[in-house]
């Protein structure tokens, strides 16, 4: 799914989550703290964020893997199908082929 600008929703969401986690440290690095707390937040709040970005990893691949098995069904019935038809095909082309061939002769 890709929007008119080139770019996909996972795109944009990544970018944000990026964006909040890149000004959340800056602010933090900023405050008027102790550099032990302002480690201790930014440990957390990265943990946080890998917790979220593996959600999301795993809600992708989801998809991914649900979508490779619709299009995998979908080929096969494709492929059945035209097998099907081939078959079908060579039948009467050998049917053709033999009523031609008792035609000549008689």
């Amino acid at each position: 799914m890709r929007e008119e600008g080139g770019y996909g929703a996972g795109s944009i969401i990544l970018s944000f989550l990026l964006g909040g986690v890149v000004g959340a440290g800056v602010a933090l690095l900023l405050a008027p703290q102790s550099g032990r707390e302002t480690r201790q937040k930014i440990m957390q709040m990265t943990e946080d964020v890998k917790g979220k970005a593996m959600d999301y990893v795993g809600d992708v691949k989801e998809k991914i893997t649900g979508s490779i098995d619709k299009g995998k069904e979908f080929f096969d019935e494709k492929k059945s199908i035209i097998t099907s038809a081939i078959e079908a095909g060579k039948e009467a082309y050998e049917r053709e082929k033999e009523r031609l061939s008792r035609e000549e002769n008689a």
